[in-house]
């Protein structure tokens, strides 16, 4: 075994009071193995795979299909004709908090949607008469269009504002907002891939306060009754439980929402109800997952026509 960092080592002392865990939490990231491919079929599915599957979870959705270890299916011409969307399955255990909401849904936003595996998952789940997928730093967003496109989205539009510009602009008009917020990203050291100074508390907590500024902006797009979604693929609490707990303290409308499949996937880590998906686990390389209900009533907005007819918008 890799020698882990004195970083590494406190900071799975913090998560884990059980050093076996602690030592299983390590090893996955500095011995990282393979994890199941994963697809999502988002246009026309065989009625028989052409992969050969894993076993499914029991929450899986019928559209997700777990590959075995060896499969490529980026390879494969159904992925060029935008059948299907390649995505780990610590992804889609993120984004099944989406599976609660009830239908239908007439707007939902992607907030930080590059490279636009939420946005397809969103837009197969729920089905929404529009989508409009966000993405902040201009270089993310060719591979967000591109993929889109190969997908077969419509109707959608992608664009490029911050999330300040946007509760401005059109508040108080998405049924469901979608938050994958940037994170230190310390999963990517269970995929094999690096991510200095990840475990770094400066880091850390650069990493929150931005994620507490996008979840505010995103508050206020929210419609009556509509959903807010956060996760994000970091393993530190300041950037997940407690940037949830912030939350509600200071939107006091929201609440956090059971999601029945992942009651036992529940974070020991707070007593709100959200979910961690561990790199030991042996399904994903990590991720954080939580699910906001706006529980205001009233009426939801609509989108002004100024708004939809930008020219610097991409429409699908």
């Amino acid at each position: 075994m890799e020698k882990p960092s004195n970083l590494l080592v406190k900071f799975s002392q913090r998560l884990f009071k059980d050093e076996v865990y602690q030592e299983k939490f390590i090893n996955a990231l500095v011995n990282p193995q393979p994890f199941n491919p994963a697809i999502l079929w988002c246009q026309a599915q065989p009625e028989i795979s052409p992969f050969k599957l894993a076993p499914p979870t029991l929450w899986q959705p019928n559209f997700i299909e777990r590959l075995v270890l060896d499969e490529k299916p980026g390879k494969h011409p159904l992925h060029d004709a935008g059948n299907f969307y390649c995505l780990d399955f610590s992804s889609i255990f993120a984004a099944s908090t989406l599976l609660t909401i009830e239908q239908p849904v007439d707007l939902i936003l992607d907030m930080c949607a590059s490279p636009g595996g939420k946005s397809v998952f969103a837009w197969t789940a729920l089905q929404p008469r529009l989508l409009i997928s966000n993405e902040v730093i201009g270089k993310r967003k060719g591979a967000l269009i591109s993929n889109l496109k190969r997908c077969h989205i419509s109707p959608a539009i992608a664009l490029s504002l911050d999330s300040q510009v946007l509760a401005e602009l059109i508040p108080n008009t998405a049924q469901l907002v979608l938050v994958d917020a940037p994170c230190t990203g310390q999963s990517l050291l269970a995929k094999g891939s690096k991510a200095p100074g990840c475990f770094h508390p400066i880091l850390i907590n650069k990493n929150a306060n931005r994620q507490k500024r996008i979840l505010a902006n995103s508050a206020k797009l929210v419609a009556p009754q509509g959903y807010l979604a956060y996760m994000t693929c970091a393993y530190s609490p300041e950037e997940n439980e407690q940037v949830s707990e912030w939350f509600l303290a200071k939107f006091p409308q929201f609440q956090a929402l059971v999601v029945p499949h992942l009651v036992a996937a529940q974070s020991h880590l707070t007593d709100i109800p959200c979910y961690r998906m561990w790199p030991h686990s042996g399904l994903g390389a990590g991720a954080f997952t939580i699910l906001f209900k706006n529980m205001e009533e009233g009426s939801m907005s609509e989108l002004p026509t100024e708004f939809l007819e930008r020219s610097d918008f991409i429409y699908l």
